[in-house]
């Protein structure tokens, strides 16, 4: 039965993608559940604009990860700033990171390391929406991810969703990771399922049991048609035109094969996903690189639990093993695979956390100093950008900020920094006001 009625999500703001796709599991046929909402933001996006075709996978690890505790360790530092951990050689003749990060140690000549990083912020939230735009909180005004823009300027490709969030690891208590003034077409297609699951499926893209294709292009034509009738009934063709192409995206998503290809983990060898790790994190990125290879622009990882007010040294020797495994592994895997020049690669966190260990063997959140990881699309490798003070809290000399870090992104990515978007009440919106790190330029 098909379900005349518009639906609306709990979480419609943040654009959860149960909300904004065709809901096929839900209904044992395609349903229509496309709200107002959808229809009026859609309609005013423009056609995708030409850009260089550059890809890009954002690794977010929420909580805020300590910057002394991996690739800014202080072991010359009292004992209650160095911490428990120890520091190793790298790639990078006369640069040391904690001895709990061995394989970014190894493959330290394959990323640049941006030490000098003032979040501004420190506090929860905020963060995911300022570090994943480049934008302060305003407001009146929720600004776009790095996803969400490169959805609109890109577009789609090969039937693939132009922006994926993999993980449920993005607050969106102040809209972080999401589309903002752009619109809810151009937020992430989210998938919560756990990739390193046995029997990892995406629900969203998966046809009920006994909905055959051919019965999927049926029941589209019905929707055609009740959708037409519903134009007359309503007269505002302007409002309801946008309906069209998101229908469309929707339908070839799930009918397409190229895009079950991309979720099918089980097709890469075990080597390969033994290398990454056999861990939820560790298939995330190897997902990660498979969803870029068949068409997605943007693909954010998620990863969670980094906030370690407490038992800072325990927690983080659980955390750490499946990051400094994958991550230094993704970077190698695309650059063996000729991908790395055509892919950015970011780590970014919440912030820094303090320089002195609190009476919880924790470290708390610090805004004043932290850092950020690039590899891969022209970024040059084996390069430490800056340096914090004898503690670890705050930058000796010059400082980058949230916005800097969206202006590297853009400029690695070919958007130029002085890209306007009129939204809704017909305000022209800057892409972005910072200027990218030189160092890395």
């Amino acid at each position: 039965m098909i379900n005349l009625q518009a639906q609306s999500s709990g979480d419609c703001r943040s654009g959860n993608r149960r909300g904004f796709l065709l809901q096929v599991g839900a209904l044992g046929g395609l349903g229509l559940t496309l709200d107002q909402l959808l229809r009026s933001r859609q309609a005013m996006a423009d056609a995708p604009t030409k850009s260089r075709d550059v890809n890009c996978i954002l690794i977010w690890t929420r909580g805020g990860t300590s910057h002394h505790d991996t690739l800014d360790p202080k072991p010359e530092a009292r004992a209650e700033i160095r911490g428990e951990f120890g520091t190793v050689d790298t790639a990078i003749p006369g640069e040391r990171f904690s001895d709990q990060v061995p394989g970014f140690a190894r493959r330290a000549n394959l990323f640049s390391v941006v030490r000098n990083l003032n979040s501004v912020n420190g506090a929860h939230g905020a963060a995911d929406a300022i570090m994943l735009s480049g934008w302060p909180l305003n407001p009146a005004v929720t600004y776009p991810s790095y996803g969400s823009v490169v959805s609109r300027v890109r577009g789609k490709r090969r039937d693939m969703p132009a922006f994926v969030q993999l993980g449920n690891e993005v607050d969106r208590k102040f809209l972080g990771g999401t589309a903002g003034y752009l619109g809810i077409t151009h937020n992430p297609f989210e998938v919560f399922e756990d990739p390193n699951a046995e029997k990892f499926t995406v629900r969203d893209l998966s046809l009920p049991g006994g909905v055959s294709p051919k019965r999927v292009s049926l029941r589209r034509e019905a929707l055609a048609r009740i959708d037409r009738l519903q134009r007359g009934l309503d007269r505002r063709p302007s409002t309801l035109a946008a309906i069209d192409t998101y229908y469309d995206d929707a339908f070839r998503m799930i009918t397409s094969v190229n895009t079950q290809r991309a979720f099918q983990l089980e097709s890469e060898s075990s080597k390969i996903r033994d290398a990454y790790g056999r861990t939820t994190f560790g298939q995330s990125c190897l997902l990660a690189r498979r969803l870029i290879e068949a068409g997605s622009r943007f693909v954010t990882v998620s990863n969670g639990g980094w906030d370690t007010h407490s038992k800072n040294f325990s927690q983080l020797k659980t955390l750490l093993p499946p990051l400094d495994q994958a991550l230094p592994m993704l970077v190698a895997d695309l650059k063996q695979r000729g991908l790395l020049d055509s892919t950015l690669v970011v780590w970014l966190t919440d912030f820094g956390r303090t320089p002195k260990v609190n009476t919880a063997s924790g470290r708390d959140h610090w805004a004043s100093a932290g850092l950020a990881c690039f590899a891969g699309a022209g970024t040059p490798p084996g390069t430490i950008v800056g340096q914090t003070d004898a503690e670890g809290g705050r930058a000796v000399g010059e400082e980058y900020y949230p916005k800097d870090i969206a202006a590297t992104i853009y400029s690695r990515l070919g958007i130029p920094l002085d890209t306007t978007h009129v939204i809704s009440d017909g305000r022209p919106m800057r892409l972005c006001e910072g200027r990218p790190i030189r160092e890395l330029s």
